[in-house]
C-alpha cells in the first residue's frame, strides 16, 4: 500500500495536537508523519534504501565542505509551516542559518534541498502530495529524487517565477544541484547498491 493510499484509510483515526505528537515522536521507535492532526507511520526501508540515503548523505557531506551548509540525515524532522506537515526527508541541507520552529526545537522550516529515496511503497506519494507539500517552502531550490532500482536521479529545479524545471541525470555523469554548487556523482551515489545483484 502506498503512503498516499494509507493517508485516506487512516482518516477516521483521533486527531492530536501538534504537541501531543512531538511528545508522542520523542518515545516512539517509529517515524511518524503529522498533518491536520493525524499521524502516519513511516513504513521502514530496504538495505539498498539504506544504502542509498547513507551514500547521497556522505557525498553531500564531501562535496559541501566547508561551506556554510548542514547536511541532514533522515532523524532530522522538516516542518512545513504552510500546510502543516511534519516528516523525515532522506536527506537535507540547510544554507545559512538553522531556522527552527517555535513549537517543535527538533524541526527546521527552511531547507535548500531535500532529498527522498524512491520506494515503490512511496514513490506515488513522494512525487505528488509530499511534493507539493515541499513546493510550499519558500526557501526550497532544489528537490531531489533518487531510484532505488536503477542509476537515475531527477533534480527539481525552482525558477525564479516560481515554478519547476526537471534536470535528469541517468547511468553515469553526476546530477548538478546549482543552489548549492555541487554535484552527485552517480557513481557515488550508487556504490554498492546493486553488487549483490551484479
Amino acid at each position: 500500500m502506498s503512503k498516499e493510499a494509507a493517508h485516506m484509510g487512516e482518516a477516521a483515526r483521533k486527531l492530536v495536537t501538534l504537541a501531543e505528537y512531538l511528545a508522542a515522536e520523542e518515545t516512539s521507535d517509529t517515524k511518524h508523519e503529522f498533518l491536520n492532526g493525524e499521524t502516519f507511520a513511516m513504513a521502514g526501508g530496504t538495505l539498498e534504501h539504506a544504502r542509498l540515503q547513507g551514500n547521497v548523505y556522505h557525498e553531500l557531506r564531501n562535496r559541501l565542505g566547508d561551506r556554510r551548509c548542514s547536511v541532514f540525515p533522515s532523524d532530522a524532522r522538516v516542518r512545513v509551516e504552510a500546510t502543516g506537515l511534519s516528516t523525515y526527508p532522506d536527506v537535507s541541507v540547510v544554507c545559512g542559518p538553522l531556522e527552527r520552529h517555535p513549537e517543535d526545537k527538533n524541526s527546521f522550516v527552511n531547507p535548500t534541498v531535500l532529498v527522498e529515496v524512491l520506494s515503490e511503497s512511496t514513490e506515488a506519494y513522494d512525487r505528488g502530495s509530499k511534493f507539493h507539500h515541499y513546493r510550499q517552502i519558500p526557501s526550497l531550490q532544489e528537490y531531489v529524487l533518487v531510484s532505488s532500482h536503477r542509476r537515475h536521479v531527477e533534480v527539481f529545479r525552482r525558477n525564479p517565477d516560481g515554478s519547476w524545471t526537471l534536470r535528469d541525470t541517468k547511468d553515469k555523469g553526476a546530477a548538478e544541484l546549482t543552489s548549492i554548487g555541487c554535484k552527485l556523482s552517480l557513481d557515488e551515489v550508487y556504490r554498492d547498491v546493486f553488487e549483490e545483484s551484479a
